[in-house]
């Protein structure tokens, strides 16, 4: 037990609502674990809840010497090392990196929080022994990450991934009678807009309802409303392609689905002919399977990148 805990490292996901630390031991297994709320706008408030909570696993732990790797929402300007955030607008224009560093003085390794996810399900997650991996997230927002023989990769701007911000073709918005709608990222009609959970809300409510988020359509649904069902399909047409572009594009092995909309089982069973719809003949879906670590796959990935920096 000494020699794990000597071994430690430390994961921390930044995501809109919590912010969450674990303690990985040298097999790469949570030992330890604590979640705080986000302070969505109050970026003095985001940086000592980070400092708290590596005291807390400090102290937990009889150490203060752990290598921490960070899951960050959004992109970092490579230049500047000011962070672009949808999710988290405290941290938007602000040099997250280097700002933590200065108030953790220890080795800090940060990555994508939605590349920690995937990296964590191609190492004992539900990609391992793949040669290739795609992790598509499905929650608040949508996003992933790609990962080749083990290995994350980032990319030129650390964007390998961000597929939630390609853009769904006019035609399907026009079939489904569905609007442009703006992006935060400052584009038009992407992808996570409408593929997203909150995106399948916005979807039943653009038909009528007033559905506060996609746990009530799906709610709707099993209890036999229209409506819902509908915004369902709709949904399901929408994924289908975006997820067949993944294929045509980096046509991995296996796709991990992670985020509130991974634990709705139909999916499984839907999705493939959905994403066959939008492929040519010949060309085969991989598997597409839920999370080994559920929403504790960002924080254990970035555990991964402290502990094993060569994966990034």
């Amino acid at each position: 037990m000494a020699e794990l805990i000597a071994n430690a490292c430390y994961g921390i996901d930044i995501g809109g609502t919590k912010i969450e630390l674990v303690v990985c031991d040298a097999a790469m297994q949570v030992t330890w674990r604590r979640r705080v709320a986000t302070p969505q706008g109050d970026y003095d408030g985001f940086l000592q809840a980070v400092v708290t909570l590596v005291a807390e696993a400090d102290a937990a732990l009889g150490r203060s010497d752990a290598a921490i790797g960070i899951a960050l929402p959004g992109v970092r300007d490579r230049r500047s090392g000011r962070q672009l955030s949808a999710n988290v607008p405290a941290l938007t224009g602000q040099c997250v990196a280097s700002d933590l560093q200065a108030r953790l003085q220890r080795p800090l390794h940060f990555g994508n929080d939605l590349q920690c996810f995937a990296l964590s399900e191609a190492h004992g997650g539900a990609a391992d022994g793949y040669p290739s991996m795609f992790g598509a997230i499905l929650g608040t927002g949508a996003g992933g990450g790609f990962c080749l023989q083990g290995r994350l990769l980032s990319g030129f701007n650390g964007l390998a991934g961000e597929w939630g911000h390609w853009s769904v073709p006019g035609h399907l918005l026009q079939r489904h009678g569905l609007p442009l709608i703006d992006c935060a990222c400052g584009l038009q009609g992407c992808v996570e807009r409408y593929v997203s959970g909150s995106g399948l809300a916005m979807i039943e409510r653009h038909l009528g309802g007033s559905a506060a988020d996609a746990s009530v359509v799906i709610a709707l649904a099993e209890a036999g409303d229209a409506r819902a069902r509908q915004a369902l399909d709709i949904h399901r047409d929408l994924l289908g392609h975006s997820l067949a572009a993944l294929v045509l594009a980096l046509d991995p092995h296996v796709i991990v689905l992670g985020g509130g909309l991974s634990q709705y089982a139909p999916l499984y069973q839907l999705l493939p002919a959905a994403i066959a719809a939008h492929l040519f003949n010949g060309v085969q879906v991989p598997p597409i399977v839920p999370p080994r670590f559920g929403d504790a796959g960002g924080a254990r990935g970035a555990a991964l990148l402290a502990c094993q920096p060569s994966f990034s």
